[in-house]
């Protein structure tokens, strides 16, 4: 099948009778107004508050098909099934059905939709971990049984694969199977929910276990004969302050499948880079280089980390995204200069041979987009090309002074001007210097502190839009309505907002106008947010069309699809009208007076007819 065949059948499953699903639109690549994260990551991101309670617009049951970027494992691609941009197909249940809906709901669409053999098919489950007092996930492997048995199988549950083999299992438990916004159960802060989850993994048996991952073939082995294609996350936990944990009132179902996987599976091809939808830019490259998919494990890695980070590149600076130091441009910056590095590997040194013509229109769009994307690409390259003729000089002066070619240089080379190991020892191998082991295990030291800290901090950022619910971020989210209202109060309403970002420590507005704004007019901004505050008004929110939304005067300038029903949320005084009235997917306080009292640290102007603010919170009404 093809990539949009299975796409358009996952959908219309969960939408058919009986499971009477409603399809949402995914959110933007790069969100506009949330503060937590630099690119949507997962299909559940936008769905963050709802896990939490609060009531979607469109129901209980809610499926989609969300476009993602995730960084976590950019160092992973290379292989035949890891990649930083992919297409996630989602399914969610906000405390409509649980586990024993999900599961065999889930096993029917493999098989009776995808054709997937049962035979082929692994699962695992939650090990459990009594010193939180949450045992194994028993529950599900009940449910998984049953399911075996209809299909002839007997299924056996192992508890430790890893160490001692499959033994003919086909359940499989591991400690790290579960979710929560923080990582695994230690991880969690009180008040935090979570709870196990259960992946599914299709067999390829004509690929061998190679022994470099494990004695022991198992479904999370990364030898790549298992490959996972879908998870189901079943949120039923709360934290509590001494540690432990207790069963949520709304219990949620949070699935996330990758489409490419699943076409993958379909396909019966564990190569990811095969699929219908990414094989012509590997046949692109075929082309223009003059080689063969296939034809070496290193020609192979280069060529998929080119298609995928040149995939992902083209649809970010669709999205607005362009090159820099900082957060998005950041990440495009990388992508972009480690599929040159590739593609300095494959080209001999020369970055100019390949046109790659096709990558400009991967994202879609008019001629205008594809002559933006193409432009971008080659001013980084080129950036890129005098970073190593940089690298290349330093490398060369310390040759020629006989100075020592040890691990740390060859680190610091990488680190300060991203010039890789790889082209380091084949310069070093034409020069007759020769790399000791001990030399590359310093450097591999060194890099893997680097590896260590990098996903420490991808971890943070990119969490998968897991939103930071902090009561700080709360209040500004609310504050953010006050502070667009009062400044269409004192400027007029050609004021819109023009995009926010949000952490526990301030609120970043910009919004349209000419100007910055003179003193009197950011006293008078201040003082309103404040006044409403200390007034103590209500906030709530209604479900309406967005139609509906607008006619009542609703503000909504986010370029966002929405959906057919949207959260209206209103700021008011019962009896003497409203002040605010948003369309918003939260979170936020209950009243105004939750906010305490607001100050705005500075504003500047950032292009033409722009202008940003900062707001903070103010400690004890004297910071």
């Amino acid at each position: 099948m093809k990539a949009s065949e299975v796409r358009e059948k996952y959908i219309n499953f969960f939408k058919s009778p009986p499971r009477n699903h409603k399809e949402i639109s995914p959110a933007p690549l790069v969100p506009e107004g949330d503060p937590t994260t630099l690119f949507t990551s997962s299909g559940m991101q936008q769905l963050v508050p709802y896990l939490m309670g609060e009531k979607h617009p469109e129901g209980k049951r809610l499926v989609d098909s969300q476009p993602c970027i995730r960084l976590q494992d950019i160092e992973e691609v290379g292989d035949n099934h890891h990649t930083t941009y992919f297409e996630m197909l989602g399914n969610w249940s906000l405390g409509s059905y649980f586990k024993k809906e999900q599961l065999p709901w889930f096993w029917s669409f493999l098989t009776k939709v995808l054709n997937l053999s049962p035979e082929r098919l692994y699962v695992s489950v939650y090990k459990g971990d009594k010193k939180i007092g949450v045992e194994k996930d028993l529950e599900s492997v009940e449910i998984w049984k049953e399911i075996f048995q209809k299909e002839g199988i007997n299924a056996i549950d192992i508890d430790s694969a890893e160490k001692e083999g499959m033994q003919g299992g086909r359940i499989f438990y591991y400690k790290d199977n579960w979710w929560s916004r923080s990582g695994l159960p230690k991880e969690m802060p009180p008040g935090e929910i979570g709870g196990p989850d259960s992946e599914v993994y299709y067999k390829f048996p004509k690929i061998k276990h190679d022994s470099k991952y494990g004695k022991h073939c198992h479904p999370d082995c990364q030898c790549g004969r298992y490959l996972e294609i879908g998870n189901s996350v079943f949120i039923q936990y709360k934290k509590c302050k001494d540690g432990s944990f207790v069963e949520l009132p709304q219990k949620n179902v949070d699935f996330g499948g990758g489409l490419e996987r699943f076409v993958a599976a379909e396909n019966d091809n564990p190569d990811i880079f095969m699929i219908d939808v990414i094989r012509p830019l590997v046949s692109s490259i075929e082309k223009e280089l003059s080689i063969e998919y296939g034809r070496s494990e290193d020609t192979d890695k280069s060529i998929r980390v080119i298609v995928d980070h040149l995939r992902g590149a083209a649809i970010l600076i669709s999205e607005g995204v362009l090159p820099s130091n900082k957060v998005q441009g950041y990440i495009l910056r990388r992508l972009i200069r480690r599929a040159m590095f590739h593609l300095y590997l494959l080209t001999k040194h020369d970055l100019t041979a390949p046109s790659l013509a096709i990558f400009w229109d991967v994202a879609g769009g008019g001629r205008e987009t594809r002559e933006v994307i193409q432009s971008v690409v080659r001013e980084e390259r080129d950036r890129f090309g005098k970073a190593l003729d940089r690298g290349l000089m330093k490398l060369v002066n310390a040759i020629e002074k006989e100075r020592s070619i040890d691990g740390k240089f060859v680190f610091d080379l990488y680190q300060t001007d991203g010039f890789p190991m790889e082209l380091t020892l084949e310069i070093l191998d034409k020069e007759g210097i020769k790399f000791s082991e001990k030399e590359k295990e310093d450097f591999e030291k060194e890099f893997e502190k680097h590896k260590k800290l990098s996903k420490t901090a991808s971890a943070g950022v990119f969490k998968g839009g897991l939103a930071d619910k902090s009561v700080e971020t709360t209040k500004l989210h609310t504050a953010a309505h006050l502070l667009q209202a009062s400044l269409r109060k004192v400027l007029g309403e050609s004021v819109e907002q023009k995009g926010q970002n949000i952490t526990a420590e301030r609120l970043r507005f910009d919004f349209s106008h000419p100007q910055k704004l003179t003193d009197r007019q950011l006293k008078r901004v201040e003082d309103l947010m404040n006044v409403q505050i200390d007034n103590d008004l209500d906030v709530s929110y209604e479900v309406k069309t967005i139609e509906e939304a607008k006619k009542e005067g609703a503000l909504a300038f986010f370029k966002e699809k929405y959906g057919e029903k949207v959260n209206v949320y209103t700021i008011s005084d019962p009896g003497k009208g409203w002040f605010s009235k948003e369309v918003c997917g939260g979170p936020h306080v209950k009243r105004t007076s939750e906010i305490g009292h607001v100050r705005i640290r500075k504003q500047e102007k950032i292009g033409a007819g722009i202008v940003r603010i900062y707001v903070v919170l103010e400690k004890d009404n004297n910071t």
